[in-house]
């Protein structure tokens, strides 16, 4: 079976959230100035547009992964490469728990739609 019918709905719905989710932090890092602000406090301010086109073409890749799913699994495989780093840096920076989770929540999300989403 091909395309979006190969899906439960279920994992429709994660797909879809986490291309939602990145489409906006993606824009954000191009458009909003809070995001470049948390780019310097990363220390990480040189690599903002960077990470917000890679965080754009994961979108891509989440969508186009409904038509070819190793697309798909790459593109989550990616983003969960993302979250893990971001983990890191949010260790790194001695950032909080409560400010750690969106990412670790990105990056289970992400990782699962890797292994058994596509």
């Amino acid at each position: 079976m091909h395309g979006c019918h190969r899906f439960g709905a279920l994992k429709l719905v994660l797909i879809l959230f986490s291309a939602i989710s990145f489409l906006g932090y993606g824009g954000a890092c191009f458009l909003s100035a809070n995001m470049k602000l948390e780019f310097d406090r990363y220390h990480l301010g040189s690599q903002r547009a960077l990470v917000g086109g890679l965080q754009l073409c994961g979108v891509i890749g989440l969508l186009a992964g409904l038509s070819q799913p190793w697309v798909g699994r790459a593109a989550a495989a990616g983003l969960a490469l993302m979250m893990l780093v971001a983990v890191g840096v949010r260790i790194k920076i001695k950032d909080s728990l409560m400010l750690t989770l969106p990412a670790l929540f990105y990056l289970a999300l992400n990782a699962y739609l890797c292994l058994a989403a596509y």
